[in-house]
Parts: C-alpha cells; structure tokens; sequence
C-alpha cells in the first residue's frame, strides 16, 4: 500500500508508469493507517474478480492465489487482449517464478516501470508487493487511457468526475478520499448517466450510509459494477484509501463510456462545420499576412543594402540605434509574423488533410518558401548590413581615436613649446656670472635632454597624422597644417638650442679665464694685503721696550723689513698685471661684467694706496726708533746708578738685622751691657739714613723715566724701604723689651741666673728662631715643667702672656707669667731645675 498522494507522479513525459519508491510508500501507508491495507484488498480483488470471471474463474485471497503466477497471467490476458507466453504448469519455486517473471516482464513491456517488485516477493505471497503489483495493473490498464480535455490518467478521472457531478447540490469532488465520504459523489454519477436508478432529491448529505450503500447497490444491480467497497469502512475511516475510490470510480467511467462516445459525435459534426468556418479565415488571414510581411522585406532590404559610409561617429552611431532599433522593435514583431504565418499554414494543413480536403495552394509568390527566400534575402541584407555598420564603427573609432590621440599629443606639444622660442632668444648669459652662467648650461642641458625626449612624441605626431590621410579621415587638412606647424617649429627650436648652446659655451669659457684670473688675484692680493695691512700695523705700532736690548731688536727687525720692501713691491706689479689682463679679456670680447672679483673684496686701488700708505710709514718708523734708542741708553745709565747703591745697602741692613738677632738671643753680659751694647747700634743705624735718601732720589729718577725692572739688581726700593723700617723697628724693639727685662729683674728681684734660665729655655721652645713662641710652642713648654693642662686652663694663661690676642708669646710676657707662677723661692727652684733637665746642657752652653 504505497502512498495516494503520489498518484499525480506515477506518469512520465511518455505516458509511462513512474512507480518509483514503491516499496518505501507501502511500508509508511501500513504503518500510518492499517485499515487502507484491508480497503485495498477488498477493492482490487473484487477489481480483479470483475475481470477473471470473464474467463469462468476468480480470486479468494489476493496474496495468496496470485503466487503460482497463473490466474495473474490470465488476468493480464483478460484486460489487455493479447496472449502471454505459455505458462508453466510444474508446482515448484522455480515454475512459480518463472510465470510471476513473464507476466511482470509483460507489464514492463506495457511500458510500466517496475521499481522493487520482484518474482520472488509475490512467490512468497507478500502483501504488500502483491497489492502494489495490481496497483500498477490497474493504473495501467484501467486508469491511463482515461483521457478527459487534454488531460489524462488520474487528473482526467478526477476532471470527468468533476464534470459530470458540478451540477449536483452538496457534491465538490476534489480528490479521491474525503471528498467521497458522504457517498452523494457515486449517487450523483449514476443519477447523471442513469437518473431513473437513483432518486437524488431525496438523498441527504448527513446520511452517508444510505447512500453509499444506495449507490453501490444500483452499481452493482443494474451497471454490472462490483460492489468493491464497504460503506462501514469509508464512513469509519478518517480519510478513505485513495487507490480503492479510483479503482472502483474508474469502474463508473468505463460503464459509462459509451454514452460519452455517442456525445463527442455530436459534438464533432459541429466541429467540422466550425472547421471548416475557421479553415476559410486562416486562409484569409494567411493571404493577408503574407502580402504585408513579403513588403515590408521589401521595403527593409534596400534600407539595409545602403552602405553609404557617414563621416562622424555619431552619425554612424545613429546609424547602429536605428538598426537595434530595427532588431529590438520593428524585427521582432514580424519574426512572430513569419512564424504565426508558418504556423497558420501548417496548422491550416492539417486541418484540412484531417479533414480530407485539398491542402491549401496560396497565391503566386506566397508560399511559405518564397517567404522563406524573401525572409534569407532579409538576414542575409542584414548581417552584410551589420558587418558593415560594425567595421565602418570600428573604422571611425579607429579614426576618433587616432584623431583625438593626435589632438592630445598635438596640445601637451604645443604646450610645452609655448614660450620656448623666447626662452631660446633670450641674451641673459650676457650679464650672468660664471657660476650663474654654470646654471644657465645646466639648465639648457635639462632642456636639450627635455627636447630629444620629446622628439618620440612629434614623430608620433607625423605617424598619427599619416595614418588619418591614409584612412581618409574627413578633417585630414586641418590635421596635416597642425602637424606642418608643430614641424616646422620643432626645427627652429632645434636650430635655436645650437645657437644658444655655443653661446653659452662660449660664454662660459671667457668667465672661466676671467675666473681663473680673479682667482689668482685673489690668491695673491689677499697674502699681500694681508702683508701691507701687518706691515701698516707694525709701522704704527706704537713700541713699549724697557731695555737697549729690545730697542735694539726692533732697529734690526725693521732693517730686514725694509729689505723686504723692493721684492713687495714686484708682488704688487705682477696682482696689478693680473687685473690689468682681466681689464684686457673684458675690453677685447666685450664680456659685460656683471660684478666685481667674487673671491676677494681687495681691488687695485686699495692695493696702491696701501702700498703709498706703507711707504709713507717706513721713514716715519725710522725716527721714532731711533729716539727710542737714546731713551733706553739713558735708562740703562740710571739702572745700574740705582743698582750699583741698593747692593750695597741692601746687605748692610741684612747684617745688622742679624746682629741685633743674636744680641737679643745670647745675652752676654748683664742686661745693662746689653742695653748699652744696643744704643750704640741704633746710633750707628740712624747715621746711615743719608745714604738711604740718596738712594730714594736714584728710584725717583727711575720712576719718572718709567722703568720697571733692573736686571742689575734684586733689591727694590720697596725692599729697601721695608728692611730700614724693620731694622729702625727690631732695634728699638730690642731695647724696650731689654728695659722691661731690668725693670722686671729688679721689681721681682729675678737674678741674673735665672734670667739666663729663663732665656735658655724660651730659646729652647722658639723652634723657629723668630724671637717668640707661638701658640703650640708655649703649650708644649708648659707641659714639660709639669702643668696639667685643660683647655679652659690654658686659656687662662695664654690671657695672661697674650693680653692683646696676637697668638703668639714674647719673652717679656714669658717672664711676667714664670715671675708670677714662682713667686716663692722653692717653686722658682723647682722650675729652673726642670728647665735645666729638660734643656741640658745646652742650657748650661747659653
């Protein structure tokens, strides 16, 4: 039990069954609706019995006697009215297959594609290949012929039921399941065909029973139909077997098939009659068809057998939209002409042999090969028109292009030459530089570069012009002057880029010479103004010497300069010489000079008038030396004047500096010898002062002569000024502290002895033998006679030995502090004990 919605594909393009995907159908319908399976068995075995008891037999059980493959041979025999091959009559398998296999084979032949059903499956009494197996019969042996308006099969059983019960109240058959539930479908049919079987005004479309078992009884009784289905079963089934409602409507139309034939004979002598009206106006039609379409072509053809060519591309592409215009709009429509025409001819043809009349003769020159000829003569007008309009577009682009490639090349030359010729004329390397002149050559060889680069596109130019007059461009003049003109300028810029090039080059070489000449100029004038601007300075410089020997060192130099002057003066011809040679290139040639010496700002006359300035100065020079010479002599004679005393004096007071030293320090005698011995040593000192004025009034002589140094003498008379103030100072110093050593003597009635242990001991610590101790020193003297020193402690002394803060102790204030600090005889012992251990014998020597 395959699927019924699948009954619409079970028919290929040549009216074959397409029982495709049989098998797979049959499973899913008994799967989905068990009580089709036993719809269909019932159905087609009351089909298949309707037809074997022609032959005085029938089926039980439709699986089961169908398995030996006799009665299925003979049932095929029965509905199709051919023999089969014999049969074989052995009860074995292979038998059984054997006549399953020819009448499967006999199906197949019918045209029928078998898909899945084999011998063996029906052999083997399966069900559902059995019942799919006598589906395929009765589609093909009582479904497919069915043929209702153009339609066939299934659709034209389902259109002739539609038909024949559209008139009927309550009945839209629109398949073959639930639109025959209510059974008012069969009722209608039979009452259609046979309206005194059925009663229809009294049936009712909510009493389904009724009349399905109304409508197969009268089937049954009267129509020699079997009642091949079950009321019960329709009405108690969602959606009845689709295959059982055909096989069993298909029965009704086969009944009912020969009142249709005895109508469609009615209905085909009007036909003729009909035919033959329309026969008439195809001929009619056929005539008037013919006549326009055959002139048109004759209107059309010289159109397009005019080749006469257009000198503009828009022209010829007006020519190309009137010819698709032709192809798109006017050709169109009698293409469908010609081809109505052929088809009316044909058709009217058939008509007439179907309807044995003489076939149709139309008029001289209207048959339908003189309008094929007329129709070739056409296309074959238009493809040579096509070819043509093609080419001449292709030429004219040809032409466009070319004419428009000239016509750029032509402006980017021309505006390229513009102002070239100017530029080329121009006399500006006349008053250029060398170095601008360099520029200039550089710039006319970019050009000359620029210009050969540039002979490609002229020569393109003539191509393309010779071109356009070979392919008989219309506006050949107007392009021919073009390219004259571009030639003709093209060679006066050639002949004006040789003229200037050699003027430049020219040019170039006399700035070169005239270069090379304000370079060695240049050269030459710089050192030698460098030379008389030095000289100048020299000459002016106003001298500063202190001694005979730098006067002397300038009188020689200056005598070497002057020796120098006769060669200086040649240098100064031979740079006079150049300019003069540069003045000589420039007068000769005409070169207009368009500025001065680039190397150099020195000129001729500023040379000369250095030279007279240098000149001028020498003598000058002279004099001044030589008054300096006498001054420094006389410098001379007050140096060693000052120096020939200072040497004296100095070491005068150095001695007695000295003396006055070692009076102070050793102490011989009393202090009263002492003091006495020191008097007259000042006596003697101050009886020496005249010598130092004398020596005053020689340094203020030296001054006023502006003499700084003495090479004859390292005294100063600063020096000399500072040892006499410091000899007058330590002389009287001397004394003083000598006066206060009697006076502190006497007031703490030191005794001489001690004195001298004071002395020795304070010699002892003055380290550096300057007549007092500093600091250090003292500290370190007390420390040695047993003082147990703090800081604070020591500050406290020093106060007292140094009351004015100067750092330093004297040997007046390191008596007052021991006279002090030993004011009793034992203590004043002790400490001139330990000074005369610390001191030892050196003590005992002072």
């Amino acid at each position: 039990m395959y699927n019924m919605d699948q009954d619409q594909d079970q028919y290929d393009g040549d009216g074959e069954i397409a029982y495709m995907h049989q098998e797979d159908d049959w499973d899913r319908d008994m799967l989905l609706d068990p009580a089709w399976e036993k719809q269909q068995r019932k159905t087609f075995t009351a089909w298949c019995n309707s037809h074997l008891r022609k032959a005085g037999t029938q089926i039980d059980n439709i699986e089961e006697d169908f398995r030996d493959g006799l009665k299925l041979m003979l049932l095929l025999e029965v509905i199709s009215g051919e023999r089969l091959a014999k049969p074989e009559r052995g009860k074995m398998r292979v038998h059984k297959i054997s006549n399953v296999n020819k009448a499967l084979n006999f199906i197949t032949g019918k045209g029928v594609k078998l898909v899945s059903i084999g011998a063996e499956e029906i052999v083997d009494g399966n069900a559902k290949m059995t019942l799919g197996m006598i589906w395929t019969i009765i589609l093909r042996f009582a479904i497919q012929d069915i043929s209702v308006e153009e339609t066939s099969a299934k659709e034209g059983l389902l259109l002739w039921c539609q038909r024949k019960t559209a008139p009927y109240k309550n009945v839209n058959i629109q398949n073959f399941h639930i639109s025959w539930k209510d059974g008012l479908g069969f009722c209608a049919l039979i009452h259609r065909h046979r309206p005194e079987l059925i009663d229809y005004a009294k049936l009712r479309k909510d009493d389904p029973m009724t009349n399905l078992n109304t409508a197969f009884d009268v089937a049954e009784k009267y129509l020699d139909i079997p009642k091949m289905l079950d009321a019960e079963d329709i009405v108690g089934t969602a959606r009845p077997d689709e295959k059982a409602i055909m096989t069993y409507v298909s029965s009704f139309y086969h009944a009912f098939s020969g009142a249709q034939k005895a109508e469609t004979a009615a209905n085909r002598i009007c036909k003729v009659l009909a035919v033959n009206q329309e026969n008439e106006q195809l001929m009619e039609d056929y005539e008037k068809l013919a006549s326009d379409l055959l002139e048109w072509i004759r209107r059309t053809i010289p159109w397009l057998e005019n080749r006469l060519p257009e000198n503009t591309m828009a022209a010829m592409q007006q020519k190309l939209e009137d010819f698709r215009d032709y192809r798109r709009l006017h050709k169109p429509p009698k293409v469908q002409e010609k081809c109505q025409l052929e088809i009316n001819f044909n058709t009217l043809q058939t008509k007439l042999r179907l309807s044995n009349r003489p076939a149709f003769m139309p008029s001289e020159g209207k048959m339908v090969s003189d309008i094929n000829n007329a129709w070739g003569g056409l296309e074959g007008a238009e493809k040579g028109y096509e070819e043509w309009l093609l080419n001449e577009i292709r030429r004219l682009e040809r032409l466009d292009h070319l004419a428009e490639k000239f016509r750029q090349k032509a402006t980017i030359h021309e505006a390229w030459t513009e102002g070239k010729e100017a530029m080329l004329q121009k006399h500006d390397y006349e008053t250029a530089s060398l170095s601008e002149i360099k520029a200039l050559l550089k710039k006319h060889e970019a050009f000359e570069s620029d210009l050969a680069a540039h002979q490609d596109r002229v020569e393109q130019i003539a191509a393309i012009a010779q071109e356009l007059n070979e392919l008989d461009y219309y506006d050949s003049p107007s392009v021919n002057a073009r390219c004259q003109n571009i030639c003709d300028q093209w060679d006066a810029l050639g002949a004006l880029t040789h003229k200037r090039s050699e003027a430049l080059q020219r040019t170039e070489k006399l700035l070169e010479t005239i270069d090379q000449l304000y370079l060695e100029f240049a050269k030459r004038a710089a050192p030698f103004n460098n030379w008389m601007e030095g000289a100048m300075e020299d000459l002016q410089d106003t001298f500063i010497v202190h001694t005979i020997e730098e006067i002397q060192g300038l009188s020689t130099a200056h005598e070497q300069f002057k020796a120098t002057l006769p060669e200086a003066d040649k240098e100064r011809q031979a740079i006079l010489g150049i300019h003069n040679e540069i003045a000589k290139i420039v007068q000769t040639y005409h070169v207009n000079m368009a500025g001065t010496n680039p190397y150099t700002t020195i000129n001729p006359q500023e040379v000369n008038a250095k030279w007279d300035k240098v000149r001028q100065l020498v003598p000058q020079r002279d004099q001044a030396l030589i008054e300096e010479h006498a001054r420094q002599q006389n410098n001379e004679r007050l140096r060693r004047q000052f120096a020939n005393q200072a040497n004296v004096i100095g070491p005068w007071i150095q001695t007695k500096m000295e003396e006055i030293g070692r009076i102070s320090m050793e102490m011989n005698g009393t202090l009263e010898d002492q003091l006495t011995h020191l008097r007259q040593y000042e006596k003697n000192i101050v009886n020496y002062k005249p010598k130092i004025d004398q020596l005053e009034g020689d340094h203020q002589l030296i001054q006023e002569a502006l003499i700084f140094d003495n090479k004859h003498t390292n005294y100063t008379m600063e020096h000399i000024r500072v040892g006499w103030e410091q000899l007058l100072t330590t002389i009287a110093r001397t004394i003083n502290e000598i006066e206060n050593q009697v006076l502190t003597r006497d007031a703490k009635g030191i005794s001489q002895e001690q004195l001298n242990e004071y002395r020795a001991s304070f010699n002892h610590f003055d380290r550096k033998r300057s007549g007092f101790m500093d600091a250090e020193d003292f500290k370190t003297c007390l420390i040695s006679i047993g003082y147990n020193l703090g800081e604070n402690e020591f500050s406290r002394i020093m106060s007292i030995v140094d009351p004015n803060r100067m750092g330093i102790v004297t040997f007046q204030g390191f008596i007052d502090f021991m006279s002090r600090e030993t004011a009793d005889t034992d203590t004043a012992d002790q400490v001139v004990a330990s000074f005369k251990v610390l001191a030892g014998d050196k003590v005992n020597t002072v």
